[in-house]
This record gives C-alpha cells, sequence and structure tokens, in this order.
C-alpha cells in the first residue's frame, strides 16, 4: 500500500501531546503496509520524535494548527489514490485496512468510509444521527447499532478513508474550525454531492476514546469552548438555529451549581461551553483564540 509510488493507502495522523498512545497506532498501521504522514501540531512532549523513531515522515506545525488545517496539510503531501486519517489514540485491527480498500470497491459510490470503531469498554460507536444530516434523518436519535455494512448520517473524523482527489476537491476540512464538528461538516459536504458515507463493518479499529492528547491545565475548558463555537458556527453554515443566550445562561447556571458542591470539572466543562458560545455571539472567531488570524 506505499503511497509514495503512487499505490493505493496512505494515512495520516495529527498529533498533540500524544507520545504515549501513538506508537501503537504506528505499529498497527506499519503491520497493514500503509504509510504514514504524522502531522504534529506543536507537541511538548517529543511526540515528533516518537513518530520519527516509529517510521512516519513527519510535519512539524510551529504552533497547534488545529485538527482540520493539520489533516489537510497532511493529505496535501500524499500521493494515494485514498487517504485514511486516524486518531493517535485509535488502533487498526488486523485486516481493517484492507476491508476498507475492498468495501471502496463494492460501494463505488461511496465519498467516505469508516471502521466498526470499538469503544474501551467494548461497545462500537455509531452515531445515529448529526446536526448536520438532513439525509437518513432520525430526530429522535433512535439507536440501533448495525450489524453490517450500511449507509450512515455520520461518520467519526477519528478514522476515515476517503479518495485524496475529493477531499481536495472539496477543500478538505473547513479550516475555519479548530476543533469539533469538522467532521460533521465534511460528511454533510461529501453527501451534497451524492455520495454515500458506508460504515465498514469487518473493518475493526479500537478507540482510546479522550487520549489523543495527554491531559494538561485548562484543556477542558478549552475543549469545551471550541465544541460551543464550531456548533454555532456550523449551524449558521447551514441555516440552523444558532445557540441563543439561553444557552449561555444555562450553563453558567451549571457551572455555579457545580461550583457549591465542589465538582471542578464540571464548573470548567460549563464554563467553556458558555464562553465559546458567547465568543461566537460577540464575532470572535475559533481561530483568532489560537492565534492563528
Amino acid at each position: 500500500m506505499a503511497g509514495r509510488d503512487g499505490a493505493v493507502l496512505e494515512a495520516v495522523v495529527v498529533t498533540h501531546d500524544s507520545a504515549e498512545v501513538l506508537p501503537a497506532c504506528l505499529a498497527a498501521l506499519a503491520a497493514a503496509a500503509v504509510p504514514v504522514i504524522v502531522v504534529d501540531n506543536a507537541s511538548r512532549d517529543g511526540c515528533a520524535n516518537v513518530a520519527e523513531r516509529e517510521g512516519a515522515r513527519v510535519l512539524r506545525n510551529r504552533l497547534n494548527e488545529g485538527y482540520g488545517r493539520a489533516n489537510n496539510r497532511g493529505v496535501r503531501e500524499t500521493a494515494a489514490r485514498f487517504v485514511l486519517i486516524v486518531n493517535p489514540d485509535l488502533v487498526l485491527a488486523p485486516g481493517a485496512a484492507d476491508e476498507l480498500l475492498r468495501a471502496a470497491e463494492r460501494y463505488p459510490d461511496a465519498g467516505l468510509l469508516a471502521p466498526r470503531i470499538v469503544e474501551p469498554d467494548g461497545r462500537f460507536f455509531f452515531q445515529a444521527r448529526s446536526l448536520l444530516s438532513p439525509y437518513l434523518p432520525n430526530p429522535r436519535g433512535r439507536l440501533d447499532p448495525p450489524s453490517g455494512d450500511c449507509c450512515a448520517p455520520f461518520l467519526s473524523g477519528a478514522c476515515l478513508m476517503v479518495p485524496r482527489d475529493l477531499f481536495l476537491a472539496l477543500g478538505g476540512f473547513d479550516e475555519r474550525i479548530f476543533l469539533f464538528y469538522e467532521d460533521d461538516d465534511l460528511c454533510r459536504r461529501v453527501a451534497d454531492e451524492g455520495l454515500a458515507l458506508v460504515h465498514v463493518h469487518a473493518a475493526v479499529a479500537r478507540h482510546a476514546r479522550g487520549r489523543s492528547s495527554a491531559p494538561a491545565r485548562g484543556r477542558l475548558f478549552r475543549s469545551r469552548w471550541h465544541q460551543a463555537w464550531s456548533r454555532a458556527y456550523a449551524s449558521r453554515k447551514y441555516g440552523l438555529p444558532e445557540p441563543g443566550l439561553a444557552v449561555i445562561v444555562v450553563n453558567l447556571a451549571k457551572a455555579a451549581a457545580a461550583a457549591l458542591t465542589g465538582r471542578r470539572r464540571l464548573v470548567e466543562r460549563y464554563l467553556g461551553s458558555a464562553a465559546g458560545a458567547w465568543a461566537w455571539r460577540r464575532g470572535r472567531s475559533a481561530l483568532a483564540r489560537e492565534g492563528l488570524e
């Protein structure tokens, strides 16, 4: 599957303080003979050096460019027909890459394909609806996990296989989003092209959810800030209701209640959500917050 000679599949892994989980991710890709480009978002834990020792080609960003922008840089550097976008805390099971490629041949109308992502508790991740999905609507969020291949309303950016030319023709991930909802947005644009989003059940990947970056002070607040901002951004982009002042007030009330009971992580979480929604209403961009404008 070597991508440098124009072969079939190449992987892109975006890292940020991911040194603990990255070796297992890269070892699984090496076992599948999938070459890897690691785009390191200014890690402070020697992550880029770890990637080089594991045999990956490494692109180093001076700043944390965010998930979408870093992936776009990596995909532009690939040369294969298909690109596999992989989180550093995800490990492909043996045969998963081959199953995805076989599925691409079976389903020529597929624009995105994703494996069955198994969570740490043994369940597999399948999102039964998406904020941005007018196709395959599931307004009540009924969850009936599939037992085989199926079309889906959403495929997680934790692991996606996409034709390189299609990804680049669509402009890749929306670079105005720093984190969160960039995969929802890509799924929507692929579907708007009349292409399918395909869950490939026989391709299995294990996902250590939430471990792609090491814990750090203020990271939860920052994460929730971006989640709230990105949801508002995506909502406006597709003409959906944007969060009103009620969202901010509710989160502030939750933060106050959590503070009274001494639950510091919940305080950080709710304050982050309120701050992200407030920043959106004030017209502040996610990129400006991260020093990227």
